[in-house]
């Protein structure tokens, strides 16, 4: 398998080059289209690499890619998930290339789209390749890959009920999280879940001159700030009642094996070119981002942001918040709590309306089945270490989903870095990373198909 791959190593980079070219972004209407381009492109080269009833399956939505190979139907069968949507590239002004326009530099591929999911994803592809091309595919193999995971996931859901048939198999396989670092491989256990909503704030029936009416009437964009920032007291705590009722405290023994995961913080802070750190008091970073739950704001707007000045009053104000969540809180109960609370601290001098987008439930992933154990072998095989077990600040709502429709369990193989810039300016996935997971996945599979005997 090293020899095919070795011999087809500029091939695998170009085809991915030419898969981040695509802009999908699958928040912007306007690029529905390219969406559907970046799906008929993995779906043209999962039939190249010999998979079987490979189509695009519509939805009310972006088209999901399924395509299957069953070898032997006595045999296990894995469940490869992954997205070929991304995020958008905004602010574009940061980009030192274009996002959309592939560049390789220190032995890392620039663009949107890298790491988060389409470098990720296309790992699957070529290790399947790999495993058909040099006959060695131990088990069968089932893929589904979707357009709408950066927007929610919004029909994926429809379309595992309709397809449990179809979607039959013994384990889900995603690649869309990371490792702590290239010398320290690791798998996640576990993900956030996510309640994510826009809200609005209405003072005035239109903008009004500052000097004539600044002092008298309601900013909006000032009564957003305070009521954002009331949100949380002085050591960070959520201030929404009933917030935490579902969260479950970790014993001072899990705790403790949670920070031995290896973590410099200088290390962190000069990555982030930040002084210090800024958190819920009395948890670790690693705590904050594994396992307590976060309000943050996503972005906020309202009045003039041109160039130059203009002295006026604004009408509206808005802002995009979300909220990781952890196991046993449920994300429609945040939402509704959140709204409540809202719409309850709001002052009479203006109107709030809280709109929620989407949301999803975490997760934790078992450490003790034949599918995490072929996986941690398989890193320690390439790798040459035991993966860590970690638990992942991000979100997949669908681990989730997958579990209660499917009753099927999951295995996080991410090869990414945090230091990847997913979802900001400068997103990049290492060669190593990229070609590593080639390696190790077939590994996964020959383990797998091995142990489940």
């Amino acid at each position: 398998m090293q020899k095919y791959i070795e011999t087809n190593r500029q091939r695998f980079i170009n085809e991915l080059l030419d898969w981040l070219r695509i802009p999908s972004i699958s928040a912007d209407l306007h690029y529905k289209n390219d969406v559907r381009k970046a799906g008929e492109f993995v779906k043209d080269k999962l039939i190249e690499a010999g998979a079987d009833k490979v189509e695009l399956c519509e939805t009310a939505g972006n088209p999901i890619v399924y395509g299957e190979k069953i070898i032997d139907a006595k045999l296990p069968t894995v469940l490869v998930y992954g997205h070929y949507d991304v995020q958008p590239p905004d602010p574009l002004e940061l980009w030192t290339s274009p996002p959309f326009e592939p560049v390789i530099k220190d032995e890392k591929i620039y663009a949107r789209g890298a790491c988060d999911d389409k470098g990720q994803v296309y790992m699957h592809v070529k290790a399947f390749e790999v495993m058909m091309k040099t006959n060695s595919l131990p088990c069968n193999v089932k893929f589904m890959i979707e357009g709408e995971e950066e927007i929610g996931s919004n029909n994926l859901g429809i379309f595992v009920k309709a397809n449990k048939e179809r979607l039959k198999a013994d384990v889900i396989l995603i690649s869309d999280t990371g490792m702590i670092a290239n010398d320290i491989p690791s798998i996640d256990c576990g993900l956030r879940g996510l309640s994510y909503i826009e809200v609005e704030v209405t003072g005035p029936n239109r903008d009004l001159h500052s000097g004539v009416y600044g002092g008298a009437v309601a900013n909006p964009i000032n009564v957003l700030c305070e009521m954002i920032a009331s949100l949380k007291d002085e050591n960070l705590h959520i201030k929404i009642p009933n917030f935490y009722d579902d969260v479950v405290e970790l014993s001072v023994e899990d705790r403790a094996e949670l920070n031995r995961a290896p973590f410099n913080l200088d290390n962190y802070k000069k990555d982030l070119n930040i002084e210090d750190i800024r958190g819920e008091k009395g948890y670790t970073t690693v705590e904050r981002t594994g396992i307590r739950p976060t309000l943050d704001v996503n972005g906020m707007w309202g009045g003039y942001t041109g160039e130059g000045a203009k002295t006026v009053l604004p009408s509206k104000a808005f802002a995009k918040i979300s909220m990781r969540l952890v196991p046993n809180q449920n994300s429609e109960k945040i939402t509704e709590l959140f709204q409540k609370h809202f719409e309850s601290i709001a002052p009479k001098s203006v109107k709030v309306i809280v709109k929620p987008h989407h949301g999803g439930e975490p997760a934790v992933t078992p450490t003790d089945t034949i599918a995490y154990k072929a996986a941690s072998n398989a890193m320690e095989e390439t790798f040459g270490k035991k993966p860590i077990p970690t638990r992942g600040g991000g979100s997949i709502p669908i681990v989730a989903m997958f579990e209660k429709e499917l009753g099927l369990k999951t295995v996080l193989f991410g090869f990414g870095l945090d230091s990847d810039a997913i979802h900001s300016p400068n997103e990049h996935y290492g060669l190593f990373n990229y070609f590593k997971g080639i390696e190790t996945i077939p590994i996964f599979f020959r383990n797998y198909a091995e142990m489940s005997k």
